[in-house]
């Protein structure tokens, strides 16, 4: 099947299941997949009377009342699917499709017995405590996975953004590198799909951070900052406050990557879509008592605006302009310094609480300070995660 029909399906795929979860407005979602209603409508009737949508039969794979032989099929059946699934993420299929499962002692069994695997090594060690958001779409977290090479030798950039709440992946793209203007245009489909989260969580890394060329702020995050979203920081060598990315980083690479080689990267692409739709919605979660992300999640009202809004101040504020060449601004006669990627752009000089001591702001986020007492060039504030971000 060519690559555009399969991005189709797809495509559908994706719309009927938001469109799907409870208080989605699905109107907007037919605006953002650029639908009519009608359209919507009718793919929606489809899915709802198992049509066309969907290359997979609802039905269960089994009846309770039949054989251990049958049931043993069904195991071996979805663990030939899904190779990297263990015995509880199996468990939580059968009884999801309607078969009663056995005890997840006996589906490991099972597939040791069958070849799968090799017996469990040890036994299981303790939960570990997490901390997650309240809600969907109040942070995400993106990263890059770490780049493997394609079949041409050429590098594949993984970019990953998972929900914090509710562990789902709205982007999964296979970039050629890892620039600001190529990620743009991939993350404007994911706002347009799911809308906007309030925030994201990345670490100090290219592109939205700069750790090699001295600066702090880029031009990316001064994107993300006009479309309302706050760009927080992990702590500098501490990954572990990133814990759902990269563990989301892990599943890919045992799932998909170390079992592939992938000869461009629109193969990848697609390998990848194909991935991301299983894993938000029939992979079982363990952190979600092995139900699928997207049972946590709902698309985010916060509709990307097709024209970027600029900063707004209030008249009796003072404003400066940053030369487009320059970064620099004027004020109490001095020239002071500001971070380079807001050249071109507008700042307020605030002041705040110590005498002579002033905060730089782009829209109402502080950028950096000013102190009279102190001719130094404006000094950066970071939007850091504390020891107590979501993991």
């Amino acid at each position: 099947m060519p690559w555009r029909e399969v991005s189709a399906m797809q495509e559908r795929r994706e719309f009927v299941r938001l469109a799907m979860m409870e208080g989605v407005n699905r109107r907007e979602l037919c605006r953002r997949f650029g639908i009519s209603p009608d359209v919507g409508y009718k793919w929606l009737a489809r899915a709802e009377a198992g049509q066309d949508l969907s290359d997979r039969s609802r039905r269960p794979l089994n009846s309770p009342s039949r054989s251990s032989d049958a049931v043993e099929a069904a195991v071996l059946s979805v663990r030939d699917e899904h190779p990297a699934w263990g015995a509880r993420k199996i468990a939580a299929v059968l009884e999801r499709n309607g078969v009663k499962p056995p005890a997840v002692s006996t589906v490991h069994a099972i597939l040791g017995r069958h070849g799968r695997i090799d017996p469990w090594p040890v036994s299981p060690g303790k939960a570990w405590s997490r901390f997650e958001r309240s809600a969907p779409n109040e942070l995400w977290q993106m990263d890059f996975k770490g780049w493997v090479r394609l079949a041409s030798q050429e590098p594949l950039h993984p970019l990953t953004v998972v929900d914090d709440h509710s562990r789902y992946s709205p982007c999964l793209a296979a970039c050629g590198d890892q620039r600001g203007e190529t990620i743009k245009p991939l993350l404007v489909t994911a706002f347009r799909r799911h809308g906007m989260p309030l925030a994201f969580f990345v670490d100090n890394g290219a592109p939205w951070g700069d750790p090699h060329g001295g600066e702090t702020w880029t031009r990316f995050e001064v994107w993300l900052l006009k479309l309302g979203i706050k760009v927080i920081h992990s702590r500098p060598y501490h990954p572990q406050s990133r814990g759902k990315v990269e563990r989301f980083h892990r599943t890919l690479a045992v799932e998909l990557l170390d079992l592939h080689t992938f000869a461009s990267l629109d193969q990848a692409q697609r390998a990848f879509d194909s991935w991301r739709e299983a894993y938000n919605y029939e992979r079982p979660h363990q952190a979600l008592d092995q139900d699928v992300p997207a049972s946590a999640y709902h698309p985010s009202p916060r509709t990307f605006p097709e024209i970027l809004p600029e900063p707004q101040y209030d008249e009796n504020e003072i404003v400066r302009s940053v030369s487009t060449t320059k970064a620099y601004i004027s004020f109490k006669g001095r020239l002071w310094s500001v971070p380079k990627a807001f050249c071109g752009e507008r700042l307020a000089v605030r002041p705040l609480n110590t005498d002579g001591l002033y905060g730089v702001f782009f829209a109402s986020h502080q950028i950096g300070s000013i102190d009279l007492t102190n001719p130094q060039p404006v000094s950066h504030v970071p939007e850091q995660a504390s020891a107590m971000s979501p993991v």
